[in-house]
């Protein structure tokens, strides 16, 4: 995978720090990928990173090779993901698109030696950017609340009697039937 240097909130920094110790133990060869991605790194505040930068859970439209344009979400787990609707960190893709930028290109190195030119149109949705948005907007109440038109409202704890009608239609209770 040609790397150019990329963005990685300090979350995703973490993650795929992670992900590189366990690929070591197991001899994977995604750890050389993780270790060069994890080295062009630039890490960033959660707070502070563009919205135009693929993070985990970003929504975003990409081509591989000037093909039709494919919307995924790039995500941590493949076991959690929707299919067709997502892409793993795990594959070659997922993992060159994290910390990418609209319009950025880089070349993805596959398993039989080929390069594959990936580019990412537009970012949908970024986590990141929508807890900020989220946020700096006030959120109005969403529950109004309505009182009662009982105007005689009893005391916390205390018991009410059940309210009978004008002449008790029953003195006796239940047992003089």
């Amino acid at each position: 995978m040609a790397m150019t240097t990329c963005r990685l909130t300090t979350k995703d920094f973490a993650i795929l720090e992670t992900l590189l110790e366990r690929k070591r133990a197991l001899g994977d060869p995604l750890a050389a990928v993780l270790e060069k991605k994890l080295a062009n790194a630039s890490v960033v505040l959660i707070g502070s990173v563009d919205p135009d930068v693929v993070t985990i859970n970003s929504r975003v439209t990409f081509r591989v090779d000037g093909k039709a344009a494919e919307t995924r979400t790039v995500i941590q787990n493949e076991a959690r993901g929707v299919v067709g609707g997502s892409l793993s960190m795990t594959t070659p893709w997922g993992l060159s698109l994290l910390g990418m930028t609209e319009g950025e290109t880089t070349l993805v190195e596959r398993a039989e030696g080929e390069t594959e030119q990936i580019r990412v149109v537009k970012v949908l949705f970024q986590p990141e950017a929508a807890l900020r948005a989220s946020v700096a907007r006030p959120s109005r109440p969403r529950l109004r609340l309505v009182y009662s038109a009982n105007s005689v409202v009893p005391p916390l704890g205390a018991v009410a009697e059940m309210r009978q009608t004008e002449g008790k239609d029953d003195p006796d209770g239940p047992t003089a039937a």
